[in-house]
This record gives C-alpha cells, sequence and structure tokens, in this order.
C-alpha cells in the first residue's frame, strides 16, 4: 500500500523573520506567512485530499486553514491535528537567536557555524540534532531518536487511517522535513533550508518512502 503524501512548510512566522530557533514554541504567522499559507493552496487547488493534517502547533493550524480554503477538489475543510508531526523540540534554544545559539553549539565541537544548514553539512542530521540535545543544559531539547521514534508512530498512523492510493496533506515544519528526508536516505535534502510553504511530496509505503518532488514553490500540482 503505497500513501501519497504533499508534506508543506508552515507560513513565515515572527520567529522566522527575527532569525530565532523555533521548534514547540509558537510565533504568530507574518503577512508574508499567511501569504505563504494561501499561496501553497492555490497551488494545490486542484489536488483532491482524502485526509489534511497539521502538527497541532498554531503556526501549521492556520496554515492548514489557509491551504483548504483554496481547494477546489472536495478535500476536508479542517486539518486534524498530529502532534507527532511537531518541530524538533529546541528545549534550552527555544527563542533563542540563530547566531547565539550556534555560537553555543560550536563550543561543543570546537568548530563555528554559518547557519543550522552549516551544522548538518559538517556532521549530519542525526549528529545536529543530538548536539541541541547535549547543548541544552535542561535536557528538554529532543535527540535524534526521540524526534524519528514520534514521526515513524505518526507515519503508521497515517497509513492506519488510508487507503492505497489516498492523498494526504501534512503541515509540518523545516528542520522536521528535513530530518525525514535524511532518514529515509535523501541526506543531500536535508542540507537545503526547506522554503515556508514549499511542497514536498512522498510516496509511504510501511518500510520506505520516494520523495518524489522537495522544497517546491512553484509547482501548479494535479491529482
Amino acid at each position: 500500500m503505497t500513501v501519497n503524501i504533499y508534506m508543506v512548510r508552515h507560513g513565515e512566522t515572527y520567529f522566522n523573520l527575527l532569525h530565532r530557533f523555533q521548534g514547540w514554541s509558537d510565533a504568530p504567522l507574518t503577512k508574508k506567512g499567511i501569504q505563504d499559507g494561501y499561496a501553497a493552496g492555490t497551488r494545490l487547488a486542484n489536488v483532491h485530499f482524502d485526509g489534511a493534517y497539521s502538527s497541532g502547533l498554531t503556526r501549521t493550524i492556520h496554515t492548514s486553514q489557509y491551504i483548504l480554503a483554496n481547494n477546489k477538489s472536495d478535500s476536508p475543510n479542517q486539518a486534524i491535528q498530529l502532534p507527532d508531526f511537531r518541530e524538533e523540540n529546541f528545549g534550552y534554544f527555544e527563542g533563542v537567536h540563530t547566531g547565539l545559539a550556534l555560537t553555543t553549539l560550536g563550543a561543543y565541537k570546537n568548530d563555528t557555524f554559518s547557519d543550522f544548514s552549516d551544522v548538518i553539512a559538517k556532521y549530519g542530521m542525526p549528529a545536529a540534532m543530538d548536539l541541541i540535545r547535549e547543548g541544552d543544559p535542561f535536557k528538554i531539547a529532543e535527540d535524534y531518536q526521540q524526534f524519528i521514534n514520534r514521526i515513524q508512530h505518526g507515519f503508521d498512523d497515517i497509513l492506519s487511517r488510508h487507503q492505497d492510493g489516498d492523498n494526504v496533506l501534512i503541515v509540518s515544519h523545516g528542520t522536521a522535513i528535513r530530518a525525514i528526508a535524511d532518514y529515509f536516505g535523501y541526506h543531500d535534502f536535508a542540507k537545503i533550508s526547506v522554503k515556508n510553504g514549499a511542497v514536498t511530496q512522498l510516496e509511504l509505503d510501511a518500510d520506505h518512502a520516494k520523495i518524489t518532488n522537495f522544497n517546491d514553490d512553484s509547482t501548479i500540482f494535479n491529482s
């Protein structure tokens, strides 16, 4: 059985605009972020979704509403909230300016980083997530295995809800989408920052997922 996943990153938030780490903390969408949602909805308007889901954080709930408001293909009106598809929990680094966070993390590696993509490019996604956990004095942040365990649970949940060939919308988060790509063997994709409102397509079965499109913010999609 294969399910067709359309995974969309939420619209721009104020934390995105201000270059702050944003995992389980929530900042509202900016005006651009609202437009990111509507724009994604316009490009996905002709796709019939058999199920629609968001991570449960406000920025994905609102983005999913804007996407579905533009749908013309008898899709659900509202997304079901699935917390398994939340962003990585950054713990101590939630809301911290990216530059300060990277300086702190660099101390653990005796290295310097220009951005979080640089961490991933140098050490890989699992080590980058583990570094967040290592640098958190409160040990609230998720490590890679904790994150992957809930993502696996989330995909199992999706498969249990759907039939072969179903189209499924999931509104999630940038690092989450990159880590999912990495988990399924697309390590180069993990090095790329996901754009707000961009679509990543996966063909998901019980054992694996094939990524057929990554970080796409321009295609007009059809079922």
